[in-house]
């Protein structure tokens, strides 16, 4: 992945790149399947499979054990989120790996002075273990997770936060990520917005119109430097 560095050697279009974390960064499809099942499993339900279980991602880890669990059994949420919670704390690296190239264009965007930070519905904690166990937490000079603030996405605070840290101007911000809550924030915060489709919602992604769309990692890096 040489080839990235040789395309941040000219001036980049933002100067402030936010990435969404589960299918924008890293794949944790897996490991976040099998917290849910290991949780099904303890409440003698049925388990599911990964891509039912990345159709329930996006929302943070209490939003997708209520989606697992159901409408009907929504006073287990509490008991299920305990539960999910204590096994993906202990397995959330797994299976778990950044996307091929990632490493490689945050160090090259790293290197080129651009700031970069993480804003996902994910808990801090876990998003910060996460991205300290796979080596990519140095390139980040803030991680926004879902319970930081008092709102998480599609809520523009994060956005907003992640501006009054940085001092860094929204129109030179775009917000990077795979799914429609993605967007929708960067609408909300007023951003510009590049989706990315290898991640786990990008038919969602794509309804709600982003400026750029990038079908990989070189092609991303391609679209934060061009001037069109």
């Amino acid at each position: 992945m040489e080839s990235l560095h040789a395309l941040f050697l000219s001036m980049p279009r933002f100067a402030h790149l936010i990435f969404d974390l589960d299918g924008t960064l890293v794949d944790t499809k897996t490991d976040l399947a099998a917290a849910t099942n290991s949780m099904l499993a303890a409440l003698a339900l049925p388990t599911l499979t990964v891509p039912q279980v990345q159709q329930l991602i996006g929302d943070g880890a209490r939003v997708l054990v209520a989606r697992a669990l159901g409408q009907q059994r929504a006073d287990l949420v509490p008991h299920g989120f305990s539960l999910f919670m204590e096994y993906y704390t202990a397995h959330l690296l797994d299976h778990t790996h950044s996307y091929p190239g990632i490493r490689e264009l945050l160090a090259a965007a790293h290197a080129q002075g651009i700031t970069l930070s993480v804003l996902t519905n994910k808990p801090e904690v876990p998003s910060r273990t996460i991205l300290t166990g796979l080596g990519l937490a140095d390139f980040f000079g803030a991680i926004v997770g879902g319970d930081t603030l008092p709102a998480r996405k599609p809520d523009p605070l994060g956005v907003h936060d992640l501006q009054r840290r940085t001092g860094i101007d929204l129109a030179a911000t775009l917000l990077i990520g795979d799914s429609r809550i993605d967007m929708a924030t960067g609408q909300a915060a007023g951003v510009t917005t590049c989706g990315v489709t290898w991640g786990f919602d990008a038919e969602g992604m794509r309804e709600y119109a982003p400026w750029f769309v990038a079908d990989s990692v070189p092609h991303l890096a391609t679209l934060l430097l061009s001037p069109d």
